[in-house]
This record gives C-alpha cells, structure tokens and sequence, in this order.
C-alpha cells in the first residue's frame, strides 16, 4: 500500500479575478476605506468588485460602483493589473481610471471615503493588491480626455 504524504500537496489557490475604479473628479482620486467585519477591514482601497462570469472587466465596474457607491461612472483608461496572494486566495486587480458621470458618490459598504490629489494617496494604508495602481496614480495627472 502506498505511503500518504501528508501536507506535501497544497490545494490549488482560489483566484479571484477584481476590477478597482480610481474615480477622479477635479484633479483629486476617490479613496475608500474597508468596513469592519470585512476581511482587509481598515485598508484603503479603490472601489469596485468581483468580476462575475458573464462580465468584462468594464461591465463589472460599472455595476459595482452602482452598487456600492450609488452613482454612474465613464470607464476610461486601464491603468494596471496586479495580484496579491492573500490568505484567502490570489487577488487578481485591473484598476481603471474613471469619470464621476452622474449622482454623488454615497457609503453603503465602506466605513469611510476621502477624495485626495494623486500626490497625497500615498499617505493613506493601501491594501496590498491595490498599491501598484496608487504608485502608478499617484505620478499621473488625472484629467478627462
């Protein structure tokens, strides 16, 4: 009988494929801080969601920012796509530029939003996934084309 090696295997790591809005308006970035209770509570993060599976990255934002923000943004530019290994899987992020199109932005799932200059988001405790976007954001000069 063959010997089991036990711990030797891992599990194949979830991935979890996830779309970011770095929402700006007047040359200054949405910046939203995680609820308690959620896992990365207290991280700040670019707004946005899942990508389910019958959805492109743009489509996803799009409904994610409805959902969570109450508001209609345009998808603009692509900024980049990162990943993090987290305890619970592999964080797969696109993080898109986007324009505040209609409504204000309102709290229904983070604990906190701030809307800071490109410059100053680095200040903020990034979640890991999202800090090559903010490196990225924070050299760019965000206007609408």
């Amino acid at each position: 009988m063959p010997a089991f090696d036990h711990g030797q295997q891992q599990a194949p790591r979830k991935i979890i494929n996830v779309v970011g809005a770095a929402i700006a308006k007047d040359g200054k970035v949405l910046c939203a801080q995680r609820g308690e209770g959620r896992s990365l509570a207290g991280f700040w993060e670019f707004p946005g969601g899942k990508i389910e599976p019958h959805e492109t990255a743009r489509q996803a934002l799009h409904r994610e920012i409805e959902e969570e923000l109450l508001c209609e943004v345009e998808v603009a530019d692509e900024v980049c796509t990162s990943s993090y290994d987290y305890d619970f899987g592999t964080v797969i992020l696109t993080t898109f530029v986007c324009h505040l199109l209609d409504g204000t932005p309102r709290l229904t799932e983070h604990h906190e939003i701030r809307w800071l200059s490109p410059h100053d988001m680095p200040t903020l405790l990034w979640a890991p996934a999202d800090r090559e976007a903010v490196r990225l954001i924070s050299a760019m000069e965000l206007t609408r084309k």
